[in-house]
């Protein structure tokens, strides 16, 4: 797991989000890349040199650090590259001084934030056609 620092790390990283969000779940390629992009802090995982998962955070409006596009190939699902990921930006929030992290769960993925200790905030709601929850936790150790 490492950060992004390259233009070339950053296009896998988009490589992945698009095979991930746009090619199996139907996200509009338009707006999987935001204005939100050179803000955030990007990660990427590999496993024999292949880009394998990628997940960002940025700084959100309440000072919490703001958890996106987190995202693992199908095929490398159950590796818990998910986990690793979520690992390394929540280390990485908590080091720059971040007290807390929000994110915007799917549906079908807020037991996974929950067992890392999410907890749900407000209803459900549509995000880029998809159902969400949002979800937050403190980052202290």
């Amino acid at each position: 797991m490492h950060r992004v620092e390259t233009a070339a790390a950053f296009r896998e990283a988009l490589a992945v989000r698009f095979a991930v969000f746009v090619d199996e779940q139907g996200v509009p390629a338009s707006i999987e890349v935001d204005d939100h992009e050179s803000a955030a802090t990007h990660f990427l995982a590999r496993t024999d040199g292949r880009a394998v998962g990628t997940a960002r955070y940025r700084t959100a409006d309440s000072g919490a650090a703001k958890i996106e596009r987190v995202a693992v190939r199908a095929d490398a699902r159950g590796e818990r590259w998910g986990a690793r990921l979520m690992d390394a930006v929540e280390t990485d929030a908590r080091e720059t001084g971040h007290e807390r992290a929000v994110l915007h769960a799917q549906t079908r993925a807020a037991d996974f934030y929950a067992r890392r200790g999410y907890e749900r905030v407000g209803d459900v709601f549509e995000e880029a056609g998809i159902p969400h929850v949002e979800m937050e936790r403190s980052l202290d150790e």
